[in-house]
């Protein structure tokens, strides 16, 4: 199981640059999981495309869909106290210290494009670039 960022689950839901890694890293661990918090993250990413790259409602809701089936039982209520120590030792916003939590609770990785967070949490956080090349 991982951690996924709601970047990399867009990725692996919408086609873009990133999705070949996205698709790599499903390979590797199929098992993702999230905090609930992504679900906003990934219909404000769909906003974005609907009102700028001309998606339809109808794809966005096929994108959604499968990005549902993806986490369908895996995404986890975080402890504020938790988000909030991780906040303070580092720069990072508190949305994405929600994925560190639950990964650091779950005792498994999180897998992100965010160099700040990669940065701020090395034990924690994998780029997706890297975990993709691992071997199952």
């Amino acid at each position: 199981m991982i951690v996924a960022d709601a970047n990399v689950i867009v990725h692996l839901t919408i086609r873009s640059e990133f999705s070949p890694l996205s698709e790599a890293a499903y390979a590797v661990d199929a098992s993702w999981a999230a905090p609930l918090l992504w679900l906003s993250e990934y219909r404000n990413t769909l906003a974005k495309y609907l009102q700028h790259r001309g998606m339809t409602v109808e794809s966005a809701l096929l994108s959604l869909r499968s990005a549902e089936e993806i986490i369908s039982g895996r995404a986890y209520n975080v402890a504020s106290e938790k988000v909030l120590e991780l906040v303070k030792g580092s720069a990072c916003p508190a949305y994405d210290c929600e994925y560190v939590a639950l990964a650091q609770d779950l005792g498994v990785p999180f897998v992100t494009t965010d160099r700040q967070v990669l940065k701020a949490f090395p034990k924690t956080a994998v780029a997706l670039e890297k975990f993709a090349k691992r071997r199952k």
